[in-house]
């Protein structure tokens, strides 16, 4: 059912809808919707502005990482990296869907033990469970929902 997304529509936006048809999933058309005259200024401490060089590096497992937003951010949806890819051992998360934007480089990924060739512009969507590597050099922005946890990296081969 779309419940839930009308719920979360009615609640962001602050409309009101009357009861919702569960045979039809559908908003009634005189639901009411009020949309402030400006944006409401988000709560302090939820903007953040990083670069690169000003980000922690460390180790991942498919290179070298720099946290642009990651652990430790407060207020945060996900979770994006910058990460150098210099061959990825195939990893795979239980609870963690990520995506890949190809920003410099090529070479392929290994999704499921399928190769698919990447280079700048190509993005890939990962969803928990899904075995993936890479080989080749490249540059890729990843962001992942939720935030990142170590625990919840699994190498088929440990």
């Amino acid at each position: 059912m779309h419940v839930h997304l009308i719920l979360n529509y009615v609640l962001t936006r602050k409309c009101y809808a009357p009861a919702i048809s569960e045979s039809t999933d559908q908003v009634p058309a005189h639901a009411i919707c009020r949309m402030a005259n400006r944006p409401t200024p988000p709560p302090p401490g939820t903007l953040i502005l990083r670069h690169e060089q000003d980000a922690p590096r460390e180790r991942s497992a498919c290179g070298h990482r720099y946290r642009l937003i990651s652990k430790g951010d407060q207020n945060v949806a996900a979770w994006a990296h910058t990460v150098d890819i210099d061959g990825a051992r195939p990893h795979y998360h239980k609870r963690t869907t990520e995506l890949y934007y190809v920003l410099e480089g090529e070479g392929s990924v290994i999704l499921d033990g399928e190769k698919h060739p990447v280079h700048p512009g190509t993005m890939i969507h990962i969803p928990p469970g899904v075995l993936h590597g890479a080989v080749g050099k490249m540059r890729v922005l990843v962001v992942g929902i939720p935030d990142i946890d170590d625990s919840d990296v699994f190498y088929p081969d440990s």
